[in-house]
């Protein structure tokens, strides 16, 4: 594993960290909301088995990055493009799960003299999207969580500050009551041991300087994201579990019909947590047949 920290021409300092084929193709990973970019075990084996440069980081506010007040979901490309730049990378592929997905479509969006493809996985649409009931389906902690984001800050400020104390206390064991009103069952069986250790390690680095990562995500979920989905022109590809109760699954369908050639998956298997356990491996594949496509139709 290697840490970079890297100055995206503001004053701030974000914070990276990078493992699997030094070689490989570089794929940038979005993590959850609260996390950091601390990469877990199984997916950088996988990624040196398939020859992928697996880059992770903290998003503004989390962990080492440092914060960015009021930015936007479309923010995040800035960063990113920053990123790649201090380490050399023109293209480079893209995922982001949860919280994340969001921001690996705006990378998508924005940066596709960039981004040869990107996945995201059990995405919120945006909290504006019409047609949609954003929160039917919602488990009631999510549901509390962004109704207070709805509020502003000094709504939510201190209800992320308690739930960041309840969480950090109660340590990888008590993820599952922390999380209860959120686990379907599939999401519940997989939230043992070593997904739990690896969630808790991100919950307390990324909150380690406080909740602000935290509540400048949720305040750019239910704000306008500044992103132009229809403009999405590399190859996309978009999974949802139907036993999400994170995210719930009729935010896929809506994200989907807005975005030009977007692939679709929806497992009747998956939850929310599945995917990032069991799936990432398939998500890795996609991405490598995408970056072949892309030499293929530059040699012919």
């Amino acid at each position: 594993m290697t840490r970079h920290r890297i100055d995206p021409g503001d004053g701030r300092v974000l914070l990276v960290e990078e493992g699997g084929d030094a070689d490989g193709i570089p794929v940038l990973v979005h993590h959850g909301t609260p996390g950091c970019g601390g990469l877990y075990r199984p997916h950088l084996e996988d990624a040196s088995a398939r020859g992928i440069r697996l880059l992770g980081y903290d998003r503004a506010g989390y962990g080492g990055s440092t914060r960015n007040p009021g930015r936007s979901v479309a923010d995040v490309a800035g960063d990113v493009a920053a990123i790649a730049d201090a380490l050399g990378i023109d293209r480079l592929a893209t995922w982001g799960i949860s919280g994340g997905a969001p921001h690996a479509l705006a990378c998508a969006a924005r940066l596709p003299e960039r981004v040869v493809a990107a996945v995201a996985l059990a995405s919120p649409a945006p909290h504006d999207a019409e047609g949609l009931d954003w929160t039917a389906g919602m488990g009631e902690d999510n549901v509390v969580e962004f109704g207070a984001a709805l509020e502003g800050e000094a709504a939510l400020r201190p209800v992320l500050e308690r739930w960041s104390a309840e969480v950090l206390e109660a340590g990888p064991a008590g993820l599952r009551d922390g999380m209860a009103t959120l686990l379907s069952g599939p999401d519940a069986a997989v939230l043992t041991d070593e997904l739990a250790e690896h969630l808790y390690d991100g919950f307390a680095g990324g909150l380690a300087p406080g909740i602000g990562g935290w509540l400048d995500d949720d305040l750019a979920f239910v704000s306008p994201w500044h992103v132009d989905l229809g403009s999405i022109a590399v190859p996309t590809l978009l999974w949802q579990g139907a036993e999400d109760r994170f995210v719930p699954p009729a935010h896929a369908p809506w994200l989907a019909a807005r975005i030009p050639g977007v692939e679709l998956r929806l497992t009747a298997e998956d939850g929310h947590l599945t995917l990032y356990e069991h799936r990432i491996p398939e998500v890795h594949a996609w991405l490598v047949d995408r970056w072949q496509d892309r030499l293929i139709a530059r040699r012919s």
